[in-house]
């Protein structure tokens, strides 16, 4: 009896192994979930009934092979029905990402169903919103690309039209036309340096300095302009030999960006300062004035590139909306990150970090 019994098991771990390598070649999961579902049901009954053939001999034990038989039955429709509640869920992600890949860019994947599947259709969603967003970040870009460039290529079309019509002298013209190749040469190289970003191929030699110098150097660059503007900058700076690991050079850009654009934002006998902090593995710096303020919306999108709060003002003063775009950039570059937010006291404030050095 012991050894009919190892014969019959040994016989179905046998066909499970064969069916499984079977099950495996299906081209299709729904196949595949059948055949799973079946073997699943039909081995143990098998076993069940080769051994009631060899074995019984009553009509009690007929009775429980039938109980056998419909509970193989009653299992084997709801493996069915399990595994067709699966197959839809995953039709549902699987329609999402063939509509997605045709273009549609607002496609979205139905997020309930088992664990599992939900967290997928979840990830599925975020990662559509994220090409959504770059898709249409690409749309801005050449837009405003366009249209930076193409001002001041038409303001020079229109001076060397009135010079060749004699309309003008060249002395009239020449300071202007040097000024627009001037802020075409600034736009090209934010534009290469965003790029250079972008593909992750900026080089930086960073070195173990003390910020307090650089920001010493970025104030005294904008000095005069401060006191024509009639604004006052200070500097509070705590721990002025704390030193950082970093690219002077890059570090010197986003502060005099970020100082720039707080000048910019100054009205008359107000204040910009940099509030600088050691902190345990970092050091936070902030620009900050006593300007309008930020709006939510400036909050979040003032690193976008050509973003601009008040694209008129901007434009006069030849603002493409790159620079703070770029002055993230370098700063996670080096490790750092970077954010704004409004000041509680009026105004905006714009921090970032920098490694501090070993």
């Amino acid at each position: 009896m012991i050894a009919f019994a190892l014969v019959v098991a040994a016989a179905t771990l046998a066909a499970g192994l064969v069916a499984a390598v079977l099950l495996r070649r299906l081209p299709t999961l729904r196949l595949q979930l059948t055949g799973l579902g079946l073997v699943a049901v039909l081995l143990p009954l098998a076993a069940v009934l080769l051994s009631g053939v060899a074995m019984f001999d009553s009509e009690h034990d007929l009775t429980i092979l039938a109980v056998a038989t419909a509970s193989a039955t009653a299992a084997l429709a709801a493996s069915f029905l399990l595994g067709g509640s699966i197959l839809r869920s995953i039709e549902r992600v699987r329609g999402a990402s063939s509509a997605l890949a045709r273009g549609d860019l607002a496609a979205r994947a139905p997020e309930g169903g088992p664990a599992e599947l939900a967290e997928l259709a979840a990830s599925f969603n975020e990662m559509a919103e994220n090409l959504e967003g770059l898709f249409d970040a690409r749309r801005q870009l050449v837009a405003w690309a366009s249209h930076d460039l193409r001002t001041p290529l038409a303001s020079m079309q229109a001076m060397l039209e009135a010079l060749e019509d004699g309309l003008a002298e060249p002395e009239q013209y020449l300071p202007a036309m040097r000024e627009q190749v001037r802020t075409l040469g600034l736009l090209v190289d934010d534009l290469f340096e965003l790029a250079r970003i972008d593909a992750g191929v900026l080089t930086l030699e960073l070195h173990e300095l003390p910020i307090g110098p650089l920001v010493d150097s970025c104030l005294r660059g904008l000095e005069a302009e401060a006191t024509a503007r009639h604004v006052t900058l200070r500097a509070e700076i705590d721990g002025s030999d704390a030193k950082v690991r970093a690219a002077p050079d890059k570090v010197e850009r986003v502060l005099y960006n970020l100082l720039t654009n707080a000048l910019r934002h100054t009205p008359f006998d107000g204040s910009v300062g940099v509030v600088v902090e050691p902190l345990e593995e970092e050091v936070r710096v902030t620009v900050e004035d006593t300007g309008e303020g930020l709006s939510a919306e400036a909050v979040r999108r003032m690193f976008d590139r050509f973003w601009r709060g008040d694209r008129a003002r901007s434009r006069d003063r030849g603002g493409a909306g790159l620079g703070l775009a770029i002055a993230r950039g370098l700063v996670e570059a080096q490790g750092g990150r970077i954010w704004a937010e409004t000041r509680p006291g009026g105004g905006a404030r714009v921090s970032f970090t920098l490694p501090r050095a070993a």
